[in-house]
């Protein structure tokens, strides 16, 4: 079981392991261990544990498990809540897939991908949206020779030039997209009200 002491049930007994894996136990002599003059095995009551569990954070919403723990881990992140769509997709990472399948993972960036259009958007709708051109660092480009240090260098970061508008474009295409149609469905919602 995780974060106790108590030892997992083991499959198979030491001494057939032993005979079939090549190379088992080839670490078991002091000597041959490169880490030995700096390995120092400490008590548990000495390491500053008091008892076999450490005592639980309290969960005030729920939180991501992975699905090989049979319980959330003692302490836990508290700063960034999952929220909205990526919230969605950031649990059905945890709850669907393994930690070992590519599927979680990917789904993950996903969600990372999906809570900063969120928060584009979120930003845009309060009234203080981020600024593009001085965040990305675009009127950098102007000064410092930045465009003779670009062109006529043979620099090999211009294969990943077009790829890199796409990506940085791309999302605030997406965030103005989005602000207008929920601006439209608005305004549609409120002519219905006042013109039923």
């Amino acid at each position: 079981m995780p974060y106790t002491s108590e030892k997992p049930a083991i499959a198979h007994d030491t001494q057939q392991l032993r005979q079939t894996i090549p190379g088992w136990g080839a670490d078991l002599d002091p000597r041959t261990r490169p880490a030995v003059p700096k390995e120092n095995y400490v008590p548990r009551k000495a390491a500053g544990t008091n008892g076999d569990f450490p005592e639980r954070q309290v969960e005030r919403y729920e939180r991501e498990k992975s699905t090989e723990h049979k319980f959330l881990t003692p302490v836990f992140g508290t700063s960034c809540p999952p929220r909205g769509l990526s919230g969605l997709v950031r649990r059905l990472a945890y709850r669907r897939y393994s930690e070992g399948r590519s599927a979680h993972w990917l789904l993950l960036m996903l969600a990372d991908r999906i809570d900063v259009m969120e928060s584009i958007a979120t930003a845009a709708l309060r009234g203080r949206p981020d600024n593009p051109v001085t965040e990305m660092g675009l009127l950098a480009e102007l000064k410092g020779n930045a465009f003779r240090s670009r062109f006529g260098q043979h620099r090999n970061d211009w294969k990943h030039v077009p790829f890199d508008v796409l990506m940085f474009s791309g999302k605030w295409f997406l965030a103005g997209a989005a602000i207008v149609g929920i601006s439209r469905a608005v305004r549609r919602s409120r002519r219905r009200r006042l013109f039923g």
